[in-house]
C-alpha cells in the first residue's frame, strides 16, 4: 500500500516500517485550555485555540504549519498576561504568563490566502522587546508541501521553512493533544458523542493512530517519542475528494461530505439482496442489505452520468472509502493486540456521517470489541506536533514517567462557551469585536439570525429523518449506521479553561475517579431540563440585578439584555441539543451563566447586595459572640452548627430563598431560620460523630468556662456566601476553631459568582471582623506575618516539611499516588495548646457556586499540609457537587437545601431540609471520588 499523505516525500519501506523512539518536547502544558475567539478574515476557518497559561511568551518565536496534498493546517502563538490575582505564584513578576495556540485551515490549492493570512496577523515578523529583536523568526514546517512550496514562502514572507519528520509530527501532536486536553477523544455512534479521558498511561497507550488525509498513515503509538508506522493506504481522503469531484462536480470538500447526507447508495451500490432477490444470505451470515460491490449496481444499468443523483454517487464513494479504511484499520490493531483505535485527519472534519460510517465499520469488524475515537483536532497533529519541535521549555530529565500520567499532565479541565456560540454554531462571522458595544449590537442583531437559524436547524433534522428512507450500508447481521440529524457537527464552538498553577486537590482519597457532580444531568435527559428551566427562571432577576449594580445606564440596560438573550440562547441551544456543548455537568451549566455575564462587563452583579448584607449582619456579630461564649461547650457546637445551617438559607441562586428577600429583613430571615428551619434532628444528621471527634482531645467533664482542646491541626473551610452566611455563620465557627488551638484556612471563590463571597471581599470583610473580635484580629496578624516570612505562600503546618513545591508545568502536576501515605501524623495534643492560631484566606481559583477540586490553584494545595478536617459549606459546594466526594481525611458537609426537587432527589425531603454530614477520613484503598 502507498501512503500519499506525504505527497510523494521518498521513503523507504524499511525506514517506514521501523520503530522509532524519539525525544519529548516539553513545551509547558500548565494551564492548557481551549477556547474560541473572533479574528479578522477568518471565517468558517479557525479550529478552536488551546490556552497555555504558563508558557513563557517572550520564549517562543515560531510559527508551525503542515502542508498536505489537500490542506494546510497553521499552528502560532500569541501571548497572554498573567491575572493579578496570580501575581503571588509567579513572585509578583508576571513572567511565565503563557498565551494561546490558534488553529486555522486553508486549502492548499489556496495558498495564497494562507500566505495573506500570515501577512495580515504579521505572524511572520520577528519578536520584539525592549532590546530589540530576538532570534530569527522561526516557522517549522511538516508535510510534503513543506518541500513543494517552500520558495513561495521564501519568496513572499522571507522566511524559511525548517521541515519536520511528518510521522513524528502526528505522534507529538496526538500525544499532546490527548494528554492535554480531558476531552479530547471522543467516540460517536447512533448519533451519540461520548468523550474519552485517559487516566492513566495505561488508559492511552498503545494505540493505533490513523490519519485520514490525502491516503492513510497508520501508526502503533507505545509512548512519548515511541512509535512504528505499520501500514498505509493510498486510499483516503484524496480519493474521495478526487473522485468525487470528477463525478458530482463538486470541489468544495465539505460540500461533498453534505451532499453525501442527502444520498441513497442503494442506487449505485450492488447489495445481496440486488443478487438473491431481496433475500438474506443467511448461509454465510450477509443480509440483504449488505454491500457486496460498491458501484455495482452501475455496471448492469443501462444509465449515463447524468442520470445518477449526484448525492448517491457521494454517499457510495464516502462507504467506499470509509469501510475500507475501517477495515484496514481494525486488521492492523488486531494484529497488533491493539485495543485503541484514534481517527484523525481532514476527512472526518466533524462530519457525523463520515464518522457514523467508520465507527460502524469497526464495531462490525470487531464485533463490538472495539469503538472508533476521533479528535476535537482531527487534521492539526502534525503542525502542532511540528509546533513542540522548536523550544524544550525545561530539561528533559525532570520528567519522570509518573510526572508524565495523563491525569498529572491534564489537572483536569473546564469547556466553557461563548455568547456566539448558540448562535453561530462554533463558525467564525466577520472581525473581531473592537469594544463591548460591538458585541451588544452583534448579539442584538443576531438574536433575530439566531431565531432563524434555529428554525433552518430544525428543518434540517426533519429534512434528515424524512431522508433515511432505505440507505443501505450494512456490512452484515449488525444494525446499519444510524443517519445523524445534522449535515456537521461543531465539535470546537466551546473554552475549555484550566485556571493558571492549577492542581487536583491533595486531599481528593482518589483524584483520579473524582467526578464532582452528584446529580446526572449527562444521561438523564428529564434532570437536565428540569435545571434548565431552573436557569431560565432565575434569568430576569439576574437580568435586573446586572442592570441595578452598575446604576440603570443605559448602556447596563443593554448589556444586560444582551446577556439576557445570549444565556438563554444557550439554554435553548441545550434543550435542542443535549450534546451540542460536549458533556457538561451541573456545575458547568451554573458556571456557564457566571462566564456569560463577565463577558459582557458584569463582573459581580451582586455586590451592593452582598455590601448591605455584609454589613448588616456585622451589627449583630458581637451579640451572636456573647451569647455562643455563655454557652457550655457541647451547646456551644449545637448552637454553632444550628447557626450556620441557619445563615446558609442567604443564596440568590434559589427562588424559594430569593421570594424570602422580597418579604423580610436578612436578620429577620435569620433569626426565623434559625428558630423553625435549623433544629435538630436534620434530614441527613451525623452530628453525633461531629461531637464525639470535637471533643476527643479534650479531658471530661467539661464546664461552662472550659475551652476544648482542637484535635484538629488545622482546618480547610471553603466559604459559600456573602453576608449572614459567612458573617453569622462560618466565622463564628471558625473563631471557636482558633479558640481552641487549630489553625483555619477560609477558602472563597477567587472570581464572583451569584451572592458568593470572593477572596478579596473575604479579607476586607475579616479586617472589619477583627475591630470587634480580638481571636480573629489576632489569628490574622499571625497568619499575615507567616505570609510575608514564606514568599506570600501558606506554609505548612508547624513541625511539619514543605510540601513538595508545586511546579509551574502541568506534566509535574497531579494527585497523590494512590499509595501516598495520609495527612502526616499529628503533633502532641499539649503542643498545640501553646501555639498562636493563625487565620489565613486564600482562594479556589474558581468563580462558580459550586467547587470543582479538579482544579485548585498550588497556594491552595499547599495550605493542605498538616489538614486534618475539611469543611465544604452550602448548597452548590456540598450537594450539587462534592456530596458523595471522600477525603483522605475528615469531613464536615454542611448545607440548607433551598430547591424542593433537590432535596426530594436525594434525600426523599422538602425545602429548607438541612444537611449536617460529618465522615471520617477515607481508609487507604476504600475511598472513592464519587
Amino acid at each position: 500500500m502507498v501512503d500519499t499523505r506525504s505527497q510523494g516525500r521518498a521513503q523507504s519501506a524499511a525506514a517506514a516500517a521501523s520503530p522509532s523512539k524519539r525525544g519529548t518536547s516539553a513545551l509547558d502544558l500548565t494551564g492548557a485550555a481551549i477556547t474560541q475567539e473572533h479574528r479578522v478574515g477568518q471565517r468558517g476557518r479557525d479550529a478552536p485555540s488551546i490556552s497555555l497559561p504558563h508558557q513563557n511568551a517572550d520564549y517562543v518565536s515560531h510559527i508551525a504549519l503542515d502542508i498536505g496534498g489537500s490542506l494546510i493546517k497553521l499552528v502560532y502563538f500569541s501571548p497572554e498576561s498573567a491575572p493579578p490575582d496570580m501575581l503571588v505564584a509567579t513572585n509578583g513578576t508576571g513572567r511565565n504568563a503563557g498565551g494561546k495556540l490558534h488553529f486555522v485551515k486553508f486549502e492548499t490549492s489556496n495558498i495564497d490566502q494562507a500566505i495573506d493570512f500570515i501577512v495580515a496577523k504579521g505572524l511572520h515578523q520577528v519578536p520584539t522587546t525592549s532590546d530589540g529583536p530576538k532570534e530569527k523568526m522561526r516557522v517549522k514546517a511538516t508535510g510534503g508541501g513543506a518541500y513543494k512550496y517552500a520558495d513561495i514562502f521564501k519568496e513572499r514572507l522571507g522566511v524559511l521553512l525548517e521541515k519536520e519528520d511528518e510521522m513524528d509530527c502526528l505522534v507529538a501532536g496526538a500525544n499532546f493533544l490527548l494528554k492535554a486536553i480531558r476531552h479530547e477523544a471522543f467516540t460517536f455512534e447512533n448519533n451519540t458523542t461520548h468523550f474519552v479521558a485517559a487516566k492513566a498511561d495505561s488508559d492511552l497507550y498503545p494505540y493505533l493512530l490513523v490519519n485520514i488525509g490525502s491516503g492513510v498513515s497508520m501508526l502503533k503509538v507505545e509512548g512519548d517519542g515511541q512509535y512504528e508506522r505499520i501500514s498505509g493506504s493510498s486510499l483516503g481522503g484524496g480519493t474521495f475528494w478526487g473522485l468525487c469531484r470528477l463525478l458530482t462536480k463538486c470541489k468544495g470538500f465539505d460540500e461533498m461530505l453534505e451532499l453525501s447526507m442527502r444520498g441513497d447508495n442503494s442506487k449505485v451500490d450492488m447489495l445481496v439482496g440486488d443478487i438473491y432477490g431481496d433475500r438474506d444470505y443467511s448461509n454465510i451470515g450477509l443480509s440483504a442489505s449488505t454491500i457486496a460491490s460498491s458501484f455495482g449496481k452501475v455496471v448492469s444499468n443501462d444509465k449515463g452520468l447524468e442520470d445518477y443523483d449526484p448525492a448517491d454517487i457521494a454517499l457510495a464513494l464516502c462507504r467506499m472509502v470509509s469501510y475500507n479504511i475501517g477495515h484496514l484499520a481494525y486488521l492492523n490493531a488486531k494484529r497488533y493486540g491493539l485495543q485503541r483505535v484514534f481517527f484523525g485527519g481532514f476527512f472526518i472534519r466533524g462530519h457525523p456521517y463520515t464518522m457514523e460510517t467508520i465507527s460502524f465499520a469497526i464495531r462490525f469488524w470487531s464485533k463490538g470489541e472495539m469503538a472508533a475515537r476521533f479528535l476535537r483536532h482531527e487534521g492539526f497533529l502534525g503542525a502542532v506536533g511540528a509546533f513542540l519541535k522548536v523550544h524544550p521549555m525545561s530539561p528533559p530529565n525532570i520528567q519522570t514517567n509518573s510526572a508524565r500520567e495523563p491525569r498529572k499532565v491534564r489537572a483536569r479541565f473546564v469547556e466553557r462557551f461563548s455568547m456566539g456560540a448558540p448562535y453561530s454554531g462554533g463558525e467564525i462571522h466577520g472581525p473581531a469585536f473592537s469594544d463591548m458595544a460591538e458585541k451588544v449590537s452583534w448579539v442584538e442583531r443576531f438574536v433575530q439570525v439566531g431565531t432563524a437559524a434555529t428554525e433552518a436547524a430544525r428543518d434540517e433534522h426533519n429534512r434528515a429523518q424524512s431522508q433515511i428512507r432505505s440507505r443501505s450500508g450494512s456490512l452484515g447481521d449488525l444494525e446499519t449506521p444510524q443517519s445523524p440529524a445534522t449535515a456537521r457537527m461543531h465539535l470546537h464552538v466551546g473554552i475549555l479553561h484550566y485556571t493558571p498553577s492549577c492542581e487536583p486537590f491533595p486531599l481528593l482519597a482518589d483524584p483520579v475517579n473524582y467526578e464532582p457532580n452528584t446529580l446526572d444531568v449527562v444521561t438523564d435527559r428529564d434532570e437536565m431540563d428540569f435545571w434548565l428551566d431552573v436557569l431560565q427562571d432565575q434569568l430576569h432577576t439576574v437580568v435586573e440585578k446586572a442592570m441595578s449594580s452598575e446604576g440603570s445606564t443605559s448602556g447596563a440596560q443593554r448589556r444586560a439584555a444582551a446577556f439576557g438573550s445570549a444565556f438563554a440562547a444557550h439554554l435553548n441551544k441545550l434543550r435542542m441539543e443535549p450534546g451540542a456543548y460536549g458533556q457538561l455537568g451541573l456545575a458547568d451549566l451554573f458556571e456557564m451563566r457566571e462566564e456569560c455575564l463577565r463577558e459582557f462587563g458584569f463582573s459581580d452583579v451582586y455586590r451592593l447586595d452582598k455590601q448591605r448584607e455584609n454589613a448588616a449582619a456585622l451589627e449583630v456579630l458581637p451579640d451572636l459572640m456573647n451569647e455562643l461564649d455563655s454557652l457550655d461547650p457541647e451547646a456551644r457546637l449545637t448552637a454553632l452548627i444550628e447557626g450556620l445551617l441557619a445563615a446558609n438559607i442567604f443564596d440568590w441562586g434559589a427562588r424559594a430563598c430569593v421570594d424570602l428577600y422580597h418579604n423580610g429583613t436578612i436578620l429577620e430571615i435569620y433569626r426565623e431560620a434559625r428558630t423553625k428551619m435549623a433544629r435538630r434532628p436534620w434530614r441527613v444528621d451525623t452530628f453525633d460523630g461531629l461531637c464525639k471527634r470535637w471533643f476527643s482531645a479534650t479531658a471530661h467533664p467539661l464546664t461552662a468556662e472550659a475551652v476544648p482542646t482542637s484535635p484538629f491541626r488545622r482546618v480547610i473551610m471553603f466559604v459559600d456566601n456573602a453576608g449572614a452566611d459567612i458573617v453569622l455563620g462560618m466565622i463564628p465557627f471558625a473563631r471557636e476553631l482558633l479558640r481552641m488551638g487549630a489553625e483555619v484556612v477560609l477558602v472563597a471563590n477567587s472570581l464572583p459568582a451569584i451572592n458568593d463571597i470572593t477572596v478579596v471581599e473575604l479579607r476586607t470583610l475579616l479586617e472589619a471582623v477583627g475591630e470587634v473580635c480580638p481571636i480573629i484580629k489576632a489569628a490574622r496578624d499571625a497568619a499575615l506575618m507567616a505570609l510575608e516570612l514564606n514568599g506570600g505562600r501558606i506554609p505548612p503546618y508547624p513541625g511539619l516539611a514543605r510540601r513538595v513545591m508545586s511546579s509551574s508545568r502541568l506534566t509535574d502536576l497531579g494527585g497523590s499516588s494512590p499509595s501516598s501515605p495520609q495527612t502526616p501524623a499529628a503533633l502532641p495534643v499539649e503542643d498545640s495548646q501553646h501555639r498562636e492560631a493563625r487565620l489565613f484566606v486564600v482562594g479556589s481559583g474558581q468563580g462558580s457556586p459550586c467547587l470543582d477540586l479538579r482544579r485548585v490553584p498550588d497556594l491552595l494545595a499547599d495550605a493542605t499540609v498538616g489538614t486534618d478536617l475539611v469543611v465544604i459549606e452550602g448548597m452548590g459546594r456540598a450537594i450539587h457537587t462534592n456530596y458523595r466526594s471522600r477525603f483522605k481525611v475528615d469531613t464536615l458537609k454542611l448545607a440548607m437545601i433551598k430547591n424542593q426537587h433537590l432535596a426530594h432527589r436525594l434525600f426523599g425531603g422538602n425545602v429548607y431540609d438541612c444537611v449536617c454530614l460529618y465522615e471520617p477520613a477515607a481508609t487507604p484503598g476504600g475511598g472513592n471520588g464519587h
